[in-house]
């Protein structure tokens, strides 16, 4: 099926899990609005998306999360409080997205892995292609951004789904989805193998996906019969590697930075990386 609609409108953040690495902080907040500096996770994750020309943020939340939804909204009485002060300015970056972007959301009621939770967003995003970005892997570039260049890859194949990687060093493989492929330009392969968090004597390469990707709409009737695999999660992918075996899932080694910020020393070095850059 050609998909003739090359433009990505919707980005699809999954937001539901608890970041139980950052307890207590993370007791009554969600990881995602854990700041770098003075910026929750999730609106760096949200800026990407729009300098990628998205217009659509598509959240899957969960219980004890609602501070997403305050937080990309308007806060009457601490604008009116700020109003015209030395503070308004600190405040101009989140407006103009509140203004200028949708925000929608549903909850993923169990946690039952990555491709339950884009699963779940699927009422979301309807029949089209769609970015996902994790929101704890924050990616930065003095160019253009990881999701703007994968934008630009889709555009020459709207057939595929696109993966972000980066090579990690190979004792690491157990924490990620890791792939194997065939370079067909400079820094893209066209995937034969993909494993979810293998060892790694049994690792295809040391090309581990990160949390960017680009989907196409057939993901979501692949994941719904996709069994669960590692810790009894449905994983996002195996479901991708029934579209490899398809020719359908390319993975770009991307221009920029990653910081997992999903672990303790992550967060710590962005913080520091940002707080340097912004001195």
């Amino acid at each position: 099926m050609s998909n003739n609609n090359i433009k990505i409108n919707k980005c699809l953040f999954p937001a539901a899990g608890y970041g139980t690495r950052f307890l207590p902080a993370t007791k009554a907040i969600p990881k995602e609005m854990l700041p770098v500096l003075t910026k929750p996770l999730l609106q760096y994750g949200v800026e990407e998306a729009v300098e990628a020309g998205m217009d659509t943020m598509a959240i899957v939340t969960g219980r004890g999360k609602r501070a997403i939804e305050d937080h990309f909204d308007r806060s009457y009485e601490l604008e009116h409080q700020i109003d015209g002060t030395s503070k308004e300015s600190l405040m101009s970056e989140i407006r103009a997205i509140v203004n200028n972007y949708t925000f929608s959301y549903t909850r993923q009621v169990e946690m039952k892995g990555l491709g339950h939770a884009i699963l779940t967003g699927k009422t979301l995003i309807g029949n089209e292609p769609f970015a996902v970005i994790l929101a704890d892997d924050l990616c930065d570039n003095d160019g253009e951004s990881v999701l703007s260049q994968m934008t630009k890859l889709y555009e020459k194949y709207p057939d595929s789904c696109i993966v972000a990687i980066e090579e990690i060093p190979k004792e690491h493989t157990n924490k990620y989805g890791v792939i194997s492929g065939v370079e067909i330009e400079d820094n893209l392969f066209k995937v034969d193998n993909m494993v979810e968090k293998p060892e790694p004597k049994d690792a295809p390469s040391n090309l581990a996906i990160i949390g960017r990707y680009i989907l196409i709409p057939e993901i979501f009737d692949i994941i719904k019969t996709t069994e669960p695999g590692k810790g009894g999660e449905i994983q996002i992918t195996d479901a991708l590697m029934t579209l490899a075996k398809q020719g359908k899932v390319l993975a770009y080694k991307f221009k920029g930075k990653r910081f997992d910020c999903g672990s303790v020393d992550g967060f710590v070095e962005a913080t520091n990386y940002f707080y340097n850059k912004q001195k």
